[in-house]
C-alpha cells in the first residue's frame, strides 16, 4: 500500500481537499488497531484502559512531562501528570493478579515533536507474568505481520528504506553492533557491577571518530554512538532486533544472568526506525528505588528538574510476579505499513503547533 500526498502539506490537516490523501491511511489505522487487538484476545489477553493522570509520569532522566494540578473541593491543590508511559499503571494490574494484559494507551511527552514524534500519541504496551523476555520478540515479528496484512502491503517503508515485515527478525547484541558498525568493544567500557566507564568508552569513540565533549557522561557518549553509527542501518531489508543493553541503558529491566553487565532488554527496528522497547522485568523494589532515584539525578543535572517517585507502584512491586513486557509506537507501525512520510499523516487530529 503506497500512497502519494497530492495536497500540499502546508494547508491544515482539517481542510477538506488534504481528506483525499489523509483518510485511507487512517482507514488503515482502524483496520491495523483491529487485527492487533483480535490477535491479544485470541492468546488470552485482557485489554485495560491505564489512566493517564499519575502521581509521577515516569522517571527516565532525558523524558518530559505536562504537568497539570488536581482541586479538592476546599481548593487545596495537589500536582499531577499526564503518563508518558502505562507502565507503573500496568505493573500494579500485575500485582493485582492479572496475567495477560494489553492497553492502547494514549501518552503524552512534552519536547518532542518531529516525523517520527508527537507530543500527544497512542503507545501499545502488553505484558506477560510468568513469560520469559524472549517471548515477546516472536510477539513483534507477529504484529510487524498482522499490520501489513491489515494495511494490505508486503512492505514496509519509511524516506526511501524498506522492510520485509515477514521476514524473521535479525537478533543483534548491543556489544555485537558497536563491535561491528562504530569498531567499540562496548563490553570492555563496562564495569562488573554494570556501571559505566565514561573514560574507556569516550576514548573508544574518539578513536573511531566520533566527537566526545569534555562534559560527556558515559551515557551521553554511548547515545551518540547508537544514534551515528548504530540506528541508521537498523531494519534494513528485515526487522532487527537489537537486544542485551548494557546496564545503565536499562532502568526497568532485571540483568542477565550470565553478564550482570547487560540487561533483558529489546528494541525492534525497522526502515532504521524504533518501533518497540521491551523488558524482563525488574522486581526488585529496593534495586528499582535506586535506578529511579538515579534516573531523577540525571535529570537534575541536566535539566533542573525531577519528577517524584510512584510510591505506590514501588509498593506493588513486592506482590508483582516475574514478567516480560513491551511498549510499541503504534503510530510509527501504522506510518510504516502505510508509507505515511510523518506521524502526523496517520493521527486523526494531530496537535495545532505552539505560538
Amino acid at each position: 500500500m503506497s500512497l502519494t500526498l497530492a495536497t500540499p502539506p502546508s494547508s491544515p490537516w482539517w481542510s477538506p481537499e488534504r481528506r483525499p490523501d489523509r483518510r485511507p491511511r487512517l482507514e488503515a489505522r482502524g483496520r491495523i488497531r483491529r487485527a492487533i487487538r483480535d490477535w491479544f484476545e485470541a492468546e488470552g489477553f485482557t485489554e485495560v484502559e491505564a489512566a493517564a493522570l499519575q502521581v509521577s509520569p515516569g522517571n527516565e532522566a532525558h523524558l518530559h512531562a505536562f504537568a497539570t494540578e488536581a482541586l479538592s473541593l476546599q481548593g487545596r491543590s495537589a500536582p499531577l501528570y499526564l503518563h508518558t508511559s502505562p507502565e507503573f499503571a500496568c505493573k500494579k494490574l500485575l500485582a493485582s493478579g492479572e496475567t495477560r494484559i494489553f492497553d492502547f494507551a494514549r501518552v503524552f511527552r512534552n519536547r518532542e515533536r518531529g516525523p517520527l514524534h508527537h507530543p500527544e500519541f497512542t503507545m501499545l504496551e502488553w505484558y506477560r507474568a510468568g513469560e520469559d523476555w524472549e517471548v515477546l520478540m516472536a510477539d513483534c515479528a507477529t504484529l510487524l505481520g498482522l499490520a501489513a496484512e491489515a494495511a494490505g502491503t508486503r512492505t514496509l517503508t519509511w524516506r526511501g528504506r524498506t522492510c520485509d515485515p515477514f521476514a524473521a527478525p535479525r537478533r543483534l547484541t548491543l556489544a555485537e553492533a558497536f563491535r561491528d558498525l562504530a569498531d567499540i568493544d562496548l563490553l570492555a567500557t563496562l564495569r562488573a557491577n554494570g556501571t559505566g566507564d565514561g573514560t574507556a568508552l569516550a576514548d573508544a569513540a574518539r578513536s573511531a571518530g566520533i566527537r566526545v565533549a569534555p562534559d560527556d557522561t558515559w551515557s551521553d557518549v554511548f547515545s551518540r554512538v547508537l544514534v551515528e553509527r548504530i540506528e541508521p542501518s537498523l531494519g534494513d531489508g528485515r526487522p532487527t532486533l537489537l537486544c542485551e543493553y548494557p546496564a545503565p541503558e536499562a532502568a526497568l529491566a532485571r540483568r542477565c544472568a550470565d553478564d550482570p553487565r547487560v540487561s533483558e532488554r529489546f528494541e525492534l527496528y525497522a526502515c532504521g526506525v524504533e518501533l518497540a522497547n521491551a523488558f524482563g522485568e525488574l522486581t526488585d523494589p529496593a534495586e528499582q528505588r535506586r535506578r529511579l532515584e538515579a534516573e531523577m539525578d540525571e535529570k537534575a543535572r541536566v535539566y533542573g528538574e525531577r519528577y517524584p517517585l510512584d510510591e505506590d507502584f514501588l509498593a506493588a512491586l513486592t506482590l508483582m510476579p516475574e514478567a516480560s513486557g513491551a511498549a510499541l509506537g503504534f503510530d510509527r507501525l501504522v506510518m510504516l505499513a502505510t508509507g505515511a512520510r510523518t506521524i502526523e499523516d496517520v493521527l486523526w487530529t494531530p496537535m495545532a503547533e505552539a505560538p
